[in-house]
């Protein structure tokens, strides 16, 4: 990664977004920028961070960043782009004027779908496929999904035209 090319002060890589153990993450800091520590009192992280380093998952995030990089070398990026499109495809079929992206289509993350609309922000729904996603499953998730959207709008709307109205509930509390 050429982080120059970036411009980025601050750069942090995840570890569990590249399959390694959760809690594991690196920064990046650019030169010149200065960063008060997290915690005072240790030298660990350069005086940035008191604690005892996990090398373990240390060891971990970088044997995930080599099979990332291999990965991304041997075109996962553009089978994940086909699968996320084939996924937002199916989606768009079964449910007309329902599905919305997040974003300019041509500047996403190749794994991801995100549903947008300012009045549904609450019900979007972020969907990604990964490594081990095969196009089983994303024909799969795009029927399950459908038909739920389906069932819901259905039960929704049938809520909507009772002669009593919707159905109101109250909460009971436990005394």
């Amino acid at each position: 990664m050429n982080r120059t090319g970036l411009g980025a002060d601050l750069l942090t890589v995840v570890g569990h977004k590249m399959y390694a153990p959760k809690g594991i993450a690196t920064l990046y800091v650019r030169a010149g920028v200065e960063l008060e520590p997290v915690i005072y009192g240790g030298g660990q992280e350069r005086g940035l961070r008191a604690a005892t380093e996990n090398v373990a998952s240390i060891a971990a995030l970088g044997a995930a960043a080599g099979l990332a990089e291999a990965d991304l070398a041997s075109g996962s990026a553009a089978r994940l782009a086909v699968l996320r499109d084939r996924l937002h495809h199916a989606l768009v079929a079964a449910l007309p004027g329902r599905v919305e992206l997040n974003g300019t289509p041509g500047r996403r993350l190749p794994g991801m779908l995100i549903g947008l609309d300012e009045n549904r922000a609450m019900a979007a729904i972020r969907l990604s496929a990964g490594r081990w996603t095969s196009e089983t499953e994303i024909d799969a998730a795009a029927s399950q999904l459908a038909a739920a959207a389906i069932r819901l709008t259905s039960t929704l709307g049938a809520a909507r035209h009772r002669p009593e109205g919707p159905r109101r509930y109250r909460a009971i509390r436990a005394t």
